[in-house]
């Protein structure tokens, strides 16, 4: 069951990948072009998914919107797991009173409203994509770090760690050759689930009109634009950027609770007799 979902969720996310990287130039349409001749156009077969309120076909804009939406989707996510192994892999190797401070001063972050908090970040340099990426990296490295750390605890009280110690490996040879590589299916992972919620994010912020500049396709400037487009009429400026939007997540999550399963093994079973 784990292997299809990861099959049927790596097929949809390739058929969006494609989409948003092959429409834009095939389509052979103009979207910055405003025609308000054209506004509000509902889906046919010159307009696949209508036209918004200034005449731009949308079926070119919300294949950009992907391609936007991920990309700082994908920097969020590695910046923050990043940060996360940083945190992570130093509160476990170091132990004792740094082992606290670090894991207070991350319970600190965690405990602070993460839409609020990034709200203010980006409202200080509003349409910085740097600000965006910053204000959602900043905001949920905490599970990382903590998934890391529980990881190298637990590697450390592993046999072969004792015998590599026995053996007079030195510290920064079993931190480097053992602990740390352990790590990585870790962090891939990390990365995998953190996509869709960088992607919501990006998306809250931008519908918000905290995120990017209204000019600039991605989901949440198409659902942002959507709002006074409905109230007229204009279903389609709002279906299909969610349509998409929520597709795009939930075959991120499946992919990645799938690899999950497949790249972390599960616990040995304990037979009670």
């Amino acid at each position: 069951m784990g292997r299809r979902r990861l099959i049927l969720s790596s097929i949809v996310l390739g058929a969006i990948a494609l989409y948003a990287v092959a429409i834009p130039a095939l389509a052979g349409i103009d979207d910055r072009i405003i025609d308000f001749a054209q506004a509000r156009t509902s889906p046919s077969l010159a307009h696949l998914f209508g036209t918004d309120a200034s005449g731009r076909d949308l079926f070119v804009r919300i294949a950009k919107a992907i391609r936007t939406s991920l990309l700082i989707a994908a920097a969020c996510a590695i910046l923050a797991t990043v940060l996360g192994v940083v945190v992570g892999a130093v509160s476990g190797l170091a132990g004792g009173w740094i082992d606290r401070i670090v894991m207070r001063c991350t319970d600190a972050v965690n405990a602070l409203p993460h839409l609020l908090l990034g709200i203010g970040i980006v409202a200080m340099f509003r349409g910085s994509v740097l600000a965006i990426v910053l204000s959602i990296a900043l905001t949920h490295w905490t599970q990382v770090a903590r998934i890391i750390r529980s990881e190298i605890l637990s590697l450390r009280s592993r046999p072969y760690i004792d015998a590599a110690i026995l053996a007079g490996a030195s510290r920064r040879h079993i931190i480097t050759a053992h602990l740390v590589p352990a790590t990585a299916p870790q962090a891939l992972i990390a990365i995998v689930l953190l996509l869709p919620h960088a992607v919501w994010h990006e998306s809250t912020l931008s519908f918000l009109g905290f995120g990017l500049p209204p000019h600039a396709p991605s989901l949440g400037t198409l659902l942002e634009e959507a709002r006074s487009s409905l109230l007229l009429g204009g279903w389609w400026t709002l279906a299909f950027p969610a349509g998409i939007l929520v597709v795009t997540t939930i075959s991120v999550a499946v992919a990645g609770s799938a690899l999950s399963r497949r790249l972390v093994p599960p616990p040995p079973k304990v037979l009670v007799r």
